[in-house]
């Protein structure tokens, strides 16, 4: 290898990043996650017991929408690696992003005085849009991983940093939101305007911090304009020769339409089946706030443990908490809190630790291939991610309006059963089928180091 050829690789692997733009970069998680957490964990309940549709009709709302939008997120990666401003590929989204995405956020959770199918019709306007602009700025946002830095520690360093914030947005939600949508209701006299002024807060937050992400972050991965041409049949590419990516793709489907059904469901297992309403913020809370602990921990945990066993850890925890939640009767909330923070410590390590692999996808794709397409293969990611939540999405509906849930009324045995089944042993089988994926995932630390050298020969 030549002098100029090491020092290419040297910048490309070597590079670190400053502790003060990784919390800038994790400000954009924090942000998105002060939005689509509370898509995530509050719109189906929002929808059915205080819009007033149906839980069939919203799950069905659900799948539409999020296949919609996992559609749409392969075309906005390829615009986005066609971008070329003075701010570089991605950080213009942050900017130009922020406060569309706040606003129709806000227009999800109002409530209009429309007919039935007036306020189905609105709901799926609003919600298309709400998925359209997540995607305008999250697929951009999370390619821009790769383009700070090609060092895989600093990338999980940066992502470990990422995801604290990320669950400390979760924590916030999970807490917050329940909160703050009591307090205005009992203020205003009316529910829908509770929560309209909380998604007003939590939306006019997350663009601002947009905003800062946008201003503190770097693009340093520069790619040449050949590398940039990237088309519709590069998604095609990418999945015929990219093995990790694949392996990704499918970790993320299931990984997150489990989280989806979990989050959602969350708020009528402790609504109904342990009968505390009062207790939904604080059984939230439990479901991120191990992150604190944790996401510090996953840069030292991957050094010694490596890729396959911390995946594998993490799943075997969520698994064992969910089955804890079966088991462990409702009336005793002591051990359900106790099943919650296992499956927590597990759903938080693995979900942190998965996004780090997307950039080491990348450079394999560019190996294989000759084009860094970055856009492409997080669009890719984001769409096996939307539609693993679209069926998190319908999953919960159908489920509880076919065992005869009725919004805000006593629920019979039958439908108690049914949010006890939707919460844990649907999950449960996915990570079941996780847990047996992980052993087909054999790009390993030294196998990565020789694609970065191998690229860096290439110039």
């Amino acid at each position: 290898m030549g002098v100029s050829t090491a020092k290419q690789l040297t910048f490309n692997i070597a590079q670190k990043i400053s502790m003060k733009e990784k919390i800038g970069y994790a400000t954009g998680d924090l942000a998105c996650n002060f939005i689509y957490q509370t898509v995530s964990s509050y719109l189906l309940f929002f929808y059915t017991d205080v819009f007033g549709i149906s839980a069939a009709a919203a799950g069905f709302m659900f799948l539409i929408v999020r296949f919609l939008d996992a559609v749409m997120d392969p075309i906005i990666g390829i615009f986005v690696d066609k971008t070329n401003t003075k701010y570089g590929r991605f950080r213009p989204y942050l900017l130009y992003g922020a406060f569309p995405f706040a606003i129709v956020a806000i227009l999800c959770f109002t409530t209009p005085g429309f007919s039935g199918t007036g306020k189905l019709v609105y709901a799926y306007i609003t919600y298309i849009l709400l998925s359209i602009t997540y995607s305008t700025v999250n697929v951009p946002y999370s390619a821009l991983t790769a383009a700070i830095t090609k060092d895989n520690k600093e990338i999980v360093s940066l992502t470990s940093v990422r995801m604290l914030f990320s669950n400390g947005g979760g924590m916030i939600v999970s807490f917050g939101v329940p909160f703050l949508a009591a307090l205005f209701t009992q203020a205003t006299g009316k529910t829908g305007t509770g929560w309209q002024i909380t998604m007003s807060i939590m939306g006019i937050l997350g663009a601002i911090l947009l905003i800062v992400s946008f201003l503190s972050t770097k693009e340093r991965v520069q790619i040449s304009e050949a590398e940039s041409k990237v088309s519709f049949k590069d998604i095609f590419s990418q999945l015929r020769v990219n093995r990790p990516l694949v392996l990704v793709c499918v970790f993320f489907i299931l990984n997150f339409g489990v989280n989806s059904i979990i989050n959602s469901v969350g708020i009528y297992y402790v609504t109904y089946n342990v009968a505390r309403p009062d207790l939904v913020k604080w059984y939230g809370l439990l479901g991120t706030l191990p992150a604190l602990i944790l996401m510090p921990l996953i840069p030292v945990m991957y050094k010694f443990m490596g890729k396959k066993k911390l995946l594998f850890l993490s799943l075997f925890l969520k698994f064992i908490g969910l089955v804890g939640l079966f088991l462990i009767p409702s009336s005793m909330v002591a051990g359900v809190f106790t099943a919650r923070i296992i499956q927590a410590l597990g759903t938080i390590t693995c979900g942190g630790f998965v996004w780090a692999l997307i950039p080491e996808t990348i450079d394999y794709g560019e190996y294989k291939t000759g084009k860094r397409a970055s856009g492409v293969v997080y669009a890719l990611v984001n769409f096996f991610f939307k539609f693993g939540m679209a069926i998190g999405g319908i999953v919960p509906g159908l489920i509880l309006a076919n065992f005869g849930y009725v919004a805000k009324h006593a629920q019979t045995a039958t439908a108690l059963h049914g949010i006890l089944i939707t919460l844990t042993v649907i999950p449960a089988v996915f990570v079941a089928i996780e847990l047996f994926a992980i052993y087909f995932y054999n790009f390993d630390e030294k196998e990565h180091k020789r694609v970065l050298a191998e690229l860096a020969a290439r110039g």
